[in-house]
């Protein structure tokens, strides 16, 4: 039970305009699912589908050499802590699943 996920790229400015240096930067843990494996997709317990922006605990991914730059990995479900998905309402507030099954 896993996910094919695309690491988002790692921030070196926050969104306020603060540089972040390089020894004190904090490493990216969120990402866009690229693939959902035929086990999650069935499991209605899992709310977690293509395309889906995912927050997940990087200590059990394991990093896909397909790429040169190494941003697919593949998360066991468990480790998903978040998802983060846009109404489908005019509005284009979004919303956060949790899918900790702690």
């Amino acid at each position: 039970m896993r996910l094919l996920i695309r690491k988002d790229e790692a921030r070196q400015k926050t969104r306020g305009g603060i540089v972040l240096p390089d020894n004190s930067e904090i490493p990216t843990i969120t990402g866009r699912v690229v693939e959902v494996s035929v086990q999650v997709e069935r499991n209605e317990d899992f709310p977690v589908r293509k395309y889906d922006k995912v927050l997940f605990h990087p200590k059990n991914a394991i990093p896909v050499d397909f790429e040169g730059n190494n941003l697919l990995f593949v998360v066991p479900i468990e480790d998903v802590v978040a998802v983060f998905r846009r109404e489908s309402s005019r509005t284009g507030r979004r919303t956060a699943d949790s899918s900790d099954d702690e």
